[in-house]
């Protein structure tokens, strides 16, 4: 755990400033925008939250045979995500645990993983299976010396991993926003592929914040997003400190309304969806690095991951009913459908862009929220419970 020093910007005034951003929304302020600039305190953040919370790494198809694999890299940490022999879903270590050296890269599949630097070689479950020359080491072990194993949990088709072996199940905590996802099947739909963004300029928590923002809708994204207002926003009730997703409902003026220039779907709509659920989107945080939305015809994530206090790399995915692929036309739709998505996301861009080079600032502000911000005000909740349990020195 981080500790203080008499520089250290953990200390008891900015702990005691952190509670206004918790009050009810008409009250609240946002918060103190040194947490979004400093190393100190993303270097908090990753004990406090990174080694604590389910991180979510990625879709469970990608790695749908036995021997697939992926590499993902969280606060530092390499990571091998596969799927063993039994069919079960791991999560472990990439760094070998001879040298240290990273066991591999990118994707595939395998039936084990060599280490290229003096080859060891692991098994799909991290065993150790076999270390050349070795044999005149004393008191050397085989049976020790596997790839460190991380919790794993998949919930409506995303896995999920945690560095904390004693963490408590991920799925209760979910479960207020699963009957908003129980019509789309998610555990069934497909996800095509995913594209990553690199070295964004802005710090998680802007990501977090402008994904889950009602206020901006239809301000920022004027025109283009005028189907869906920020009037329209609305916020489910209860939420409580025990949940670890914070989400809202986004109305539609119209029914199957779509995030392009023609403001309607280009996809097939998912066939179980209510007429409720055709006019309205959610969108929703699991953090710290899952952002997930639904349309009637897309559901769309992003994972989140720091790569610096004022910097994270994006990788985004869309998830359909199976029938839009089985589609002639669905590549053409598909491009149709970005071209409308590529809209926001400049927009996005600049804002986020602007608002962290803000936050540097002399003058920048604690600001006040709209009613239309409610999310935010939870996921203060949601940060600022954690970073008490964690604070040091008190």
């Amino acid at each position: 755990m981080s500790t203080s020093s008499p520089m250290s910007i953990l200390n008891s005034d900015l702990l005691s400033r952190l509670d206004a951003s918790t009050n009810d929304v008409s009250q609240a302020v946002t918060l103190p925008p040194e947490i979004y600039t400093s190393d100190e305190f993303l270097s908090f953040e990753t004990e406090a939250l990174y080694m604590r919370e389910w991180l979510c790494v990625g879709r469970a198809e990608r790695i749908a045979n036995v021997g697939d694999w992926f590499t993902v890299n969280l606060v530092d940490e390499p990571l091998i995500i596969t799927r063993d022999k039994q069919g079960t879903v791991r999560a472990m270590s990439a760094v070998c645990q001879h040298r240290a050296m990273q066991v591999c890269e990118g994707e595939g599949n395998s039936t084990t993983f060599k280490c290229p630097y003096h080859h060891w070689n692991y098994a799909l479950d991290g065993r150790l299976l076999g270390a050349p020359a070795m044999e005149r080491t004393e008191d050397f072990n085989k049976s020790e010396c596997g790839l460190p194993q991380l919790k794993v949990e998949e919930w409506l088709g995303f896995v999920f991993v945690n560095f904390d072996p004693d963490a408590a199940p991920l799925g209760p905590t979910l479960s207020r926003y699963e009957p908003f996802l129980e019509n789309y099947d998610l555990s069934n739909a497909i996800c095509p592929g995913t594209f990553t963004l690199q070295d964004m300029p802005w710090n998680w928590k802007v990501m977090f914040e402008n994904f889950n923002d009602g206020y901006h809708a239809n301000r920022l994204h004027q025109f283009v997003q005028d189907f869906c207002p920020s009037s329209m926003s609305g916020f489910p009730v209860p939420w409580s400190d025990d949940s670890n997703v914070i989400f809202r409902t986004a109305g539609y003026t119209h029914i199957d309304g779509g995030f392009n220039a023609t403001h309607r779907v280009i996809m097939d709509v998912f066939p179980e969806l209510t007429e409720e659920e055709r006019t309205r989107s959610t969108f929703a945080l699991i953090p710290p690095t899952l952002c997930f939305g639904t349309a009637p015809d897309q559901c769309f994530f992003f994972l989140v991951r720091p790569t610096g206090p004022e910097s994270i790399d994006v990788e985004i995915g869309y998830i359909f009913h199976p029938s839009a692929l089985q589609d002639p036309l669905f590549e053409h739709k598909m491009a149709l459908s970005d071209a409308g998505v590529q809209v926001f996301v400049a927009q996005d861009q600049d804002a986020t862009t602007k608002v962290q080079r803000g936050l540097r600032s002399r003058f920048a502000p604690r600001g006040r929220y709209s009613w239309q911000e409610e999310s935010h005000i939870q996921f203060n909740r949601w940060l600022v419970q954690r970073y008490r349990k964690a604070w040091p020195n008190q």
